[in-house]
């Protein structure tokens, strides 16, 4: 799993099959402190989060699948699989 942070949405009008329902996010990986570290990458929404949330992304594409229910054959990798209320270190 990967902390993050919403740092953007994603829009676009031609999506490759599979996609044209789902909602894209622009995560900034996070230390627990928050502090950013590494590059930003595209994961989908399966929580409803916005710009500003703190969030666990799966890295892991049958994890993902089966987060979203969709068939072997959809290449999704990554996915927002939580809102983080808090991080106690």
């Amino acid at each position: 799993m990967i902390l993050g942070k919403v740092i953007g949405n994603v829009v676009s009008t031609i999506m490759a099959p599979g996609y044209e329902s789902k909602k894209l996010l622009l995560i900034q990986p996070v230390d627990p402190s928050g502090k950013p570290k590494g590059k930003s990458f595209l994961a989908v929404d399966t929580v409803q989060a916005g710009v500003g949330d703190i969030v666990l992304t799966l890295d892991e594409g049958n994890s993902a699948r089966a987060i979203l229910k969709e068939p072997a054959s959809l290449t999704i990798k990554l996915v927002v699989a939580g809102i983080v209320d808090e991080v106690s270190l």
